[in-house]
């Protein structure tokens, strides 16, 4: 374990204790996952934080500590941690997405339910937030899993099927697009109407100036290319930070309350 007091922009400078652990996937498999918690007296609600297709990387983990000094313990899960090549992994839990089901929901409900056991963490009060295909999976899974709230980032909305709709039993939700983000275009007002629908609490913002992965500075070959397409990838700070002002005051609300 190790000890992270290094300050950062977030609203409370509080260090932090943070470590590797493994934690079991649906199979029994230990999966390895990245655990960020404030020291705090008491059991604390947890977030399970879920990546992009990039995996936990720093920036998953810089995430989750923003997470635990907003005082949360925040959980990044290794979702491609299978024991086999990384490009299979990748592919076979995008594939798991696009179908709106699959062993990386079934991991994530493993996850939950061993966070529950934690003597520092409160079992009746868990959120999820997700980027990416994290924000599709977390979408997902908080369709079916007992949520107190979740935070989803430029994540895919599945159509609203009616009755047995993903929608039925949400949770509250807090959503973040970028409107120059091609491949999402309406997801947001899918997403909005469905929960609008149902009651459901929400706050649901689409930020004019970002495109895709706009809380991520990515570098490299990959984040280049896509900057001129229809992704429209790269870093916005401004939509970054109001973001992230909107989930501390959307999980205060609902998931601290």
């Amino acid at each position: 374990m190790t000890t992270d007091d290094t300050p950062g922009t977030e609203t409370s400078r509080q260090p932090l204790r943070s470590e590797r652990v493994d934690v079991p996937s649906a199979s029994g498999r230990p999966m390895r996952a990245a655990l960020v918690r404030p020291h705090a007296t008491g059991p604390r609600p947890a977030v399970i934080v879920i990546h992009e297709a990039f995996g936990l990387n720093r920036d998953i983990r810089d995430k989750a500590g923003r997470l635990a000094r907003m005082g949360y313990v925040a959980l990044a899960p290794d979702l491609f941690d299978k024991g086999q090549p990384k490009a299979l992994c990748i592919a076979r839990t995008m594939r798991q997405m696009g179908r709106g089901g699959g062993e990386a929901l079934d991991d994530l409900e493993a996850i939950r339910n061993w966070l529950a056991g934690q003597l520092y963490v409160d079992e009746f009060r868990t959120g999820v937030i997700g980027f990416c295909m994290g924000g599709a999976f977390a979408l997902l899974y908080a369709g079916r899993a007992p949520l107190n709230a979740a935070a989803i980032f430029y994540g895919s909305a599945p159509p609203d099927t009616g009755e047995g709709s993903i929608y039925e039993d949400m949770c509250p939700v807090v959503a973040s697009y970028g409107a120059r983000d091609r491949t999402l275009r309406g997801h947001s007002d899918r997403l909005e109407a469905a929960l609008e629908k149902r009651g459901i609490d929400h706050d649901i913002k689409t930020y004019e100036d970002a495109g895709h992965s706009f809380m991520s500075d990515h570098k490299g070959l990959f984040a280049r290319l896509n900057a001129a397409g229809p992704l429209k990838l790269g870093f916005q700070p401004e939509a970054a930070e109001d973001s992230w002002q909107r989930v501390e005051t959307f999980f205060a609300k609902h998931l601290d309350a």
